[in-house]
């Protein structure tokens, strides 16, 4: 029987050095694309795959992204009194149930594997998903929807996967791939960044996973892969063969937030997607074409 999907692991320990000077005292999830913070964009798309329990893994100088969560009493005192309700609701309706967000410190940058590791006891025995905030996806039906689907349907572990250019591959975890149904591939191999000419294909995986427990018992050898840090697709690697995995080819479009261009696409590509913004970003982008 498979095991319902609740829990999800957000790894922000990261300390967004290439967005200096505005990431000096912010987090870099604190980031707004258009009018909510990166941060705000990973839990709702967990919540709309059913998850419940988030467990952040965070640095030193993290504590804002928490208190984004929490309920500001003297704010929503504020706008009740001027008649904002229109603000009050969306505060409301974007609050947490009282523990459902727990965290856990990170305390040495030893690569997302160690991040992972480190919410161990919040794993515990239960499937989990994996959302790196940097990574925000636009799309019909949640990333994480999608993932949670066909975990549903194959019981194993799923990662979304995307194609990259050949002479990128040094930047991705790229996957060697057995049969193909539709947009589900099956996973018979991973690599950490591999050269051009040693990729096995040009499927990268993004920053979304829903993965077994079982992978906590590979990060907990800590062994060192690709810059020397502690690698979650070389632990991914070694399930291959022991459970179901595959990868989708996710409907959507993904931004690399954790990139200045990757940012700034996403604030036009998000905002023309709201009717509400949309027309206005329409007729202002006129003025830019021919720059």
């Amino acid at each position: 029987m498979v095991k319902p999907l609740r829990k999800a692991v957000l790894p922000v320990a990261g300390l967004g050095t290439r967005f200096l000077p505005a990431t000096k005292a912010m987090p870099k999830e604190m980031l707004p694309v258009v009018d909510k913070p990166l941060i705000q964009y990973a839990v709702d798309e967990a919540r709309a795959a059913g998850i419940d329990q988030f467990c952040m893994v965070t640095g030193r100088g993290k504590t804002a992204l928490i208190d984004h969560f929490d309920i500001a009493f003297e704010l929503e005192a504020t706008l009740a009194e001027r008649s904002k309700r229109e603000a009050l609701e969306l505060l409301r309706e974007e609050a947490m149930p009282p523990g459902s967000i727990t965290t856990v410190r990170q305390q040495v940058p030893l690569g997302l594997g160690h991040a992972i590791w480190c919410a161990r006891s919040f794993i515990g025995d239960d499937p989990f998903a994996i959302l790196l905030p940097d990574d925000l996806v636009l799309s019909k039906t949640p990333c994480t929807a999608q993932l949670a689907k066909v975990y549903n349907e194959t019981g194993g572990n799923v990662v979304a996967v995307s194609e990259v250019p050949r002479e990128h591959t040094n930047r991705y975890g790229i996957l060697k791939v057995g049969e193909t149904h539709g947009d589900i591939v099956e996973v018979t191999g991973l690599v950490e960044k591999p050269k051009p000419e040693d990729a096995t294909s040009n499927l990268s995986i993004i920053g979304r996973y829903v993965l077994l427990p079982e992978v906590v018992k590979y990060l907990s050898q800590m062994e060192r892969g690709a810059g020397n840090e502690v690698q979650l697709t070389d632990a991914m690697a070694k399930m291959i063969g022991h459970t179901p995995f595959h990868g989708l080819k996710f409907e959507g479009k993904r931004f690399d937030c954790g990139d200045k261009i990757g940012f700034l696409e996403a604030q036009i590509a998000f905002s023309l997607a709201r009717p509400d913004l949309g027309p206005a970003v329409r007729e202002f982008l006129k003025n830019y074409v021919n720059a």
